[in-house]
């Protein structure tokens, strides 16, 4: 009886031999597994919140510009630039971006205002590094209004 036991007990002995080590691989495949896609989708999350903080401004200093320049001008290439600067200090680029102005009376008349609305599609992190991927799921949009000065 007690040999039966002692071969037990070095069987189970000789099965933990075999195993050891399997939960270290096995917790790293696990780990690697689930945190490149939970990495992935922090990175997605704080690329569209830089996106949303890119359009207010570009919205706001796009208005801003529009409102101050004069209508012998080019207003309109001049918010377009200065939205365009906006996303690029948040380092996106332009490709996405639309611009819509509208006034309520005529765009350059004292007192009048301005409103400028800015929308752009935000492209998931790493799509441009494979070829022919154009993915943008998400798209952001803001509105500035701005008053034409009375006294110019």
């Amino acid at each position: 009886m007690l040999t039966g036991l002692t071969q037990r007990i070095k069987a189970a002995a000789a099965d933990e031999d075999e195993e050891r080590g399997s939960a270290v691989v096995e917790f790293v495949f696990l780990g690697v597994l689930l945190l490149v896609p939970l990495i992935y989708l922090i990175v997605a999350a704080g690329q569209v919140q830089g996106a949303a903080y890119a359009v207010v401004g570009a919205a706001d200093h796009a208005a801003k510009v529009y409102a101050a320049a004069g209508p012998d001008g080019s207003p309109e290439a001049q918010a377009r630039a200065a939205a365009e600067l906006a996303l690029s200090d948040f380092g996106f680029d332009d490709p996405g971006l639309e611009l819509a102005v509208s006034c309520s009376a005529a765009c350059h008349a004292p007192g009048s205002t301005v409103t400028v609305t800015v929308a752009f599609d935000v492209p998931l992190p790493a799509a441009a590094a494979i070829p022919g991927l154009d993915l943008a799921p998400v798209r952001v949009d803001a509105s500035s209004m701005q008053a034409v000065e009375r006294f110019g």
